[in-house]
């Protein structure tokens, strides 16, 4: 009875974030240069020296920069362009293009020597020679890796590179930890200013926790932004994205088939082999799946596929990327890249990958993105959505599932366990914030008007209300809270309209904040919207006064809760499909019309993990749900000096704005825990606790 429990818990477990797009076609129609709408965002901003492009994945970034980098050669006095990718794979998308069949003035072109991606050989030594072959030469446009390039300027020196344009792809392997050399290379030029620089990015979490670039540096980038949202909103066939987390027991491998569905296009990402999900045979693991799927029919001498029947009789090609045997896998990755089969849905059904089939990898028919075992960083978790979010005709669902296994007996497992579990709904809240539209929160003023393009439900805008206000268009919305503070510097304004993401990362994934928020059922809710988000907001922006890390604390606050409200509501409501896409607006409106007023003070008061747990306790079985809980309660500490300051000064606050102080016999829980906050400061002071 309890394995039926089990199964029944996998097969039915609600995603835990799903969104529904309008499917309008926009952002892939083309302007008279050809041109989609990403691309003619950014090359608007082609005279910039310095360019950050955020842009997801298929929203053609590298054709982008093709566009800009040909205007730099031409009009803006740059001698030669480099393009700078993570791995050889990806030197491909830098290929040949007859951009002027299409309406531009001049074609995309790289002498073949110049591709260093095409050529054998490792990044260093000869490679290094051709690059500096290259600045010597009067072609115009080379292609290399991160490595190649880190050991040139190792080699030449900062000013070889002078009056040219590096453009660096998949910017989010850079950072500015000392021991990485392509940030401080960047550090560099920026400081000789003497280069132009072009960044570009899918996953734009700085490494995910080292930041990219020292303040200063990233300060100086003029920024393009083009959101999940706008793409996905854009498409023509894709209407659909659910992203899960799924617990399983026992191996993987008996229980992948719960949430495999082979008759969906899958990549199968399965575990490292030093993960605690692995079996430690990977070669088996595959061999189980494919056993699971079906009877095995022999291997498809043309690609190397492994083809499988399945009980309704239907025969599935498989790629494995994950045998030991390099020119069997070599055989295999070649016929996946064939040019010629990349709009034939029938060429391959499911693909087997370990550390393959990631970033940069296009196969536009992924329905489903399968993931075995928790992923440490957010940027690969958003680069392996990526491969299934791609528009194909047809598809009009897809889908990242990741399957974890449920805490165990062991004391050392279950506190791997727990900690993987809060990662994941870390990486699935972050998500969620990723796909939903932009933000701009204004403070309530009875001088504010109505914006051109925004539309705000029935009635229209009304003056005496807080109001909502949504650009389908840009895919943003525009809500007025009561008591907001605003940014005052420049800095903090870029982070509330760039940043937000960023700074919610951080929030979601501190461990004690996500612990509190989903298992502490004492937690007060300011606890971690104020204190804990002070807190990261202070040690993350240093160089902002207090005025304006309260902007943005306030600001990263609203756009998490606001989107798990809107979710919470969306969720509760019987929509029809002609309206699905709609339900996050329609939810962020209804949430706001619901409330006797939208002020500061309400939104700090929400839990932004309450709807977490609801979904965490649809998909987990309930005895590892209270073994979860258990663990996390039994490691609680108190309050730290550190705390108790910032819950002190929030005290002082208090008795400015209402003339006495917070009481420790309040009914309210956070006047409360203000009062308790302050006695333990003056407690901590007492005993020398403070320099």
């Amino acid at each position: 009875m309890e394995e039926s429990k089990s199964i029944d818990n996998l097969k039915l477990a609600v995603p835990s974030v799903s969104v529904r797009y309008a499917s309008n076609g926009s952002s892939t129609r083309a302007n008279e240069f050809g041109m989609r709408p990403m691309q003619e965002r950014a090359f608007e901003k082609r005279g910039e020296q310095y360019l950050l492009i955020k842009s997801p994945p298929a929203s053609g970034k590298s054709r982008a920069l093709m566009f800009i980098a040909l205007d730099k050669l031409a009009n803006q006095g740059v001698k030669q362009a480099i393009i700078v990718v993570p791995e050889r794979s990806i030197g491909s998308s830098f290929h040949d293009e007859a951009l002027s069949k299409h309406g531009f003035w001049a074609d995309w072109h790289v002498e073949p020597k110049w591709n260093l991606c095409d050529a054998p050989g490792n990044d260093n030594g000869g490679k290094v020679n051709a690059l500096g072959a290259f600045l010597e030469s009067r072609d115009k446009v080379l292609v290399c890796t991160h490595a190649t390039f880190r050991f040139a300027v190792d080699r030449f020196g900062l000013e070889a590179f002078d009056e040219r344009l590096i453009a660096v792809d998949e910017f989010h392997h850079v950072s500015a930890n000392p021991d990485n050399k392509l940030g401080i290379h960047l550090g560099g030029f920026m400081s000789r200013d003497r280069v132009h620089i072009v960044a570009m990015t899918g996953s734009y979490f700085r490494g995910d926790a080292e930041a990219v670039l020292a303040p200063q540096d990233e300060g100086k980038f003029e920024s393009v932004t083009y959101t999940y949202y706008e793409q996905l909103n854009g498409y023509q066939y894709l209407k659909q994205l659910d992203i899960g987390y799924f617990f399983y027991s026992d191996s993987y491998a008996d229980d992948i088939l719960k949430v495999l569905n082979p008759a969906e296009k899958t990549i199968i990402h399965i575990p490292n082999v030093n993960s605690r999900e692995s079996t430690k045979d990977k070669i088996k693991e595959v061999e189980h799946i494919i056993e699971e799927l079906g009877a095995w029919q022999g291997t498809d001498p043309a690609t190397g596929f492994q083809l499988v029947k399945t009980p309704e009789g239907r025969i599935l090609r498989i790629a494995d990327l994950v045998d030991d045997d390099s020119a069997k896998r070599d055989r295999v990755s070649a016929a996946l890249k064939d040019s010629s089969q990349k709009n034939n849905r029938d060429h391959v059904d499911i693909i087997i990958a370990l550390g393959m089939a990631k970033e940069g990898f296009d196969w536009i028919w992924c329905e489903h993105a399968l993931t075995v075992g928790y992923r440490s960083s957010l940027t690969e978790i958003v680069q392996i959505i990526g491969r299934a979010t791609r528009d194909a005709p047809g598809k009009i669902r897809a889908r990242f599932s990741n399957l974890i296994a449920e805490p165990a007996a062991a004391d050392d497992i279950v506190t791997e366990a727990v900690n993987d579990t809060l990662k994941a709904i870390a990486a699935s809240l972050l998500m969620e914030q990723v796909l939903a539209p932009r933000f701009e929160f204004k403070p309530k003023n009875p001088q504010n008007g109505p914006s051109p393009g925004f539309d705000y439900g029935e009635g229209g805008f009304d003056p005496s209300k807080c109001n909502v206000g949504f650009n389908e268009d840009s895919g943003k919305f525009q809500i007025e809270i009561k008591g907001l503070a605003t940014p005052k510097s420049e800095e903090a304004t870029r982070i509330c309209q760039e940043d937000l993401n960023e700074v919610i990362a951080a929030f979601v994934q501190d461990r004690t904040t996500i612990e509190r928020g989903l298992f502490d059922e004492e937690m007060v809710p300011e606890e971690l919207t104020q204190v804990r988000m002070g807190k990261i907001i202070k040690d993350k922006f240093p160089q902002l006064d207090a005025e304006d890390q309260e902007a943005v604390r306030q600001h990263a606050v609203a756009a998490l809760s606001l989107t798990q409200k809107a979710k919470e509501v969306a969720a509760g409501s019987a929509l029809g499909d002609e309206s699905a896409n709609t339900a996050f607006v329609d939810g962020v409106r209804k949430f706001a019309m619901d409330v006797r007023e939208l002020d500061i003070d309400l939104i700090d008061r929400i839990n932004p993990f309450g709807e977490a747990y609801a979904i965490l306790a649809k998909t987990m079985s309930e005895e590892s749900l209270k073994q979860v809980a258990a663990a996390i309660a039994a490691k609680r500490t108190s309050l730290t000096p550190e705390e108790a300051k910032v819950i002190a000064k929030r005290a002082v606050e208090f008795k400015r704005e209402r003339g006495r102080l917070p009481s420790i016999s309040s009914a309210d829980a956070w006047e409360k825990h203000l009062a308790e906050g302050a006695a333990a400061f003056v407690r901590f002071k007492d005993e020398g606790r403070y320099e």
